[in-house]
């Protein structure tokens, strides 16, 4: 049975910090890099073209698309297979509620669902702390992340974590125990 893991979070909610945790304690996890179309920062990202997205799009591989930034990031159906014909398990980060829907139903696997939270104050100082140049519109996603789920409100969760108020590998850990019990 496929599994894997979406941890849902506005931006420096801890989404990095807590896959690093994972992947450190069970190598068989991996964080999805998801296909990015545009410009900045690559770490992290498989890097993609217009014509790339466009053979995706008319294929039907788009899982989910988010504009942000001034770029695309995209969920794709082949990074998603590979990682599984891999034996891995991924660990797609989100951002908006409507992604996790579009991944839920759009992809067979079982998915745990991991709301990650922090105050505002908190990311905007870990955004300033890791030397992010857009501070700014991180905060307008927060912002952006806090009125979505206040618009999804009856939204499900089979995990919720404050990331302000424990440490990653706590957080970790309680993700493996949920996940475990999914599986």
């Amino acid at each position: 049975m496929k599994t894997g893991i979406i941890l849902y979070g506005p931006p420096a909610s801890g989404k990095d910090t807590i896959t690093a945790a994972l992947t450190d304690q069970d190598p068989r996890l991996v964080q999805f890099t998801r296909l990015k179309i545009g410009e900045g920062r690559r770490q992290g990202y498989r890097m993609g073209n217009v014509d790339q997205l466009e053979q995706l799009e008319a294929r039907g591989d788009v899982i989910y698309r988010n504009d942000r930034y001034n770029n695309i990031y995209l969920i794709d159906r082949p990074g998603l297979d590979a990682v599984f014909a891999a034996g891995q398990t991924p660990v797609v980060h989100l951002g908006q509620i409507a992604g996790i829907g579009a991944l839920t139903t759009g992809y067979p696997a079982t998915w745990l669902t991991v709301q990650l939270s922090c105050p505002r104050e908190v990311t905007e100082q870990r955004s300033t702390m890791r030397g992010d140049t857009d501070t700014s519109a991180r905060l307008a996603a927060w912002d952006a992340t806090a009125a979505d789920l206040e618009a999804n409100a009856g939204t499900s969760w089979d995990l919720h974590l404050r990331t302000d108020q424990q440490p990653a590998t706590e957080s970790a850990q309680a993700t493996l125990k949920a996940l475990a019990q999914i599986g």
